[in-house]
């Protein structure tokens, strides 16, 4: 791999493709245990030493809004809000020049009573992930009874003005795929906006198998059976999420097709993990380790050259199609979303 330009102030890589949003991992604990994401005794979990501290979270996110040009961050886990500090930290980031536009992606529990601590501390909007509005099948799909819990924390985050707060959900054949419309009412009457998400092949069990995978089109044409939607004249960019306006607008749902319809060759993301390693992509099986380096002196100069190598050797794909594929070692939960 050839090494990265000499560009200061920006994360491009050999396509051209500039990195401005950065999804920071703060830990890869979880207390929920999502049948697609970990198995029901849970994983081995980093030790608190390989975390990184509050403060070298603070500073690599420095580095990356100072030097490398990075205007969004957004914090996830495992989960987040289970993070010791967590107010401190996005207390720290929202305090950064240029202020990036920060926000959060949980899975609810504990939103309702930290959501006017984390507004007042800087951070902007939220987005909660909910796959079921059925109490039952909540709990077979996490493995515990928090669907009250989780309904709580988005009222929460709406009330506190961490909006638009919005849902992201992933459907799973034979478990909760008939549930688009019902989440698209529940998202309207709400004024929630609702993301569905292709299932990635992420999970720790490496179980996700493509053709059993609920596809965009199918989600699509199971939300046309209740609402009828256009494509969205608003231009994408980077977003993730290809949106339409639901019945006329200016409601909109959003799709995300990692996998069918992938988005690759405008994506802007980089990341980093609990323990420090950068991630130029979610499905990126090499990382480069910013913690040893952190810890060994590294002034900020360096640990912005290291961050742009990193990147620098980003792939043009995720390269899910392609028949040598192999799921990265780490699952989401590890990762980061």
């Amino acid at each position: 791999m050839s090494a990265a330009p000499g560009t200061d102030g920006v994360l491009v890589d050999r396509f051209g493709r500039v990195a401005r949003d950065l999804r920071v991992s703060l830990t890869d604990k979880c207390n929920l245990r999502c049948t697609y994401c970990m198995p029901a005794e849970g994983l081995p979990w980093l030790a608190g030493p390989e975390l990184l501290t509050n403060e070298e979270i603070v500073r690599l996110v420095r580095v990356a809004v100072e030097l490398l040009g990075v205007t969004e961050v957004r914090f996830t886990g495992g989960e987040p809000l289970i993070r010791p500090g967590l107010v401190e930290i996005v207390t720290a980031v929202a305090a950064l020049q240029p202020r990036p536009r920060v926000s959060l992606t949980t899975n609810g529990i504990g939103l309702d009573r930290l959501a006017p601590a984390l507004r007042a501390a800087g951070l902007d909007r939220v987005n909660v992930s909910l796959d079921t509005l059925d109490p039952d099948r909540f709990t077979t799909l996490t493995r515990r009874p928090r669907l009250d819990a989780v309904l709580a924390g988005l009222a929460g985050a709406a009330a506190a003005g961490l909006n638009p707060v919005k849902i992201n959900s992933v459907l799973m054949r034979g478990v909760n795929e008939d549930e688009a419309p019902a989440l698209l009412r529940f998202a309207l009457d709400h004024d929630y906006q609702l993301r569905i998400i292709e299932q990635m092949p992420l999970d720790a069990q490496h179980g996700w198998a493509r053709d059993t995978m609920v596809t965009a089109e199918e989600i699509l044409a199971s939300l046309r059976t209740t609402f009828d939607l256009s494509p969205d004249p608003a231009e994408r960019g980077a977003a993730p999420a290809e949106t339409w306006l639901v019945d006329g607008g200016p409601a909109k749902v959003g799709v995300i097709a990692s996998v069918t319809r992938p988005f690759c060759g405008d994506c802007d993301r980089t990341r980093l993990t609990a323990d420090g390693q950068v991630r130029a992509c979610l499905f990126a099986t090499e990382e480069s380790d910013l913690r040893a380096a952190l810890r060994t002196g590294a002034d900020d100069d360096e640990l912005a050259r290291r961050w742009r190598t990193a990147m620098w050797g980003k792939r043009a794909g995720h390269g899910i199609d392609d028949p040598t594929f192999l799921q990265p070692t780490r699952p989401m939960s590890a990762i980061g979303g």
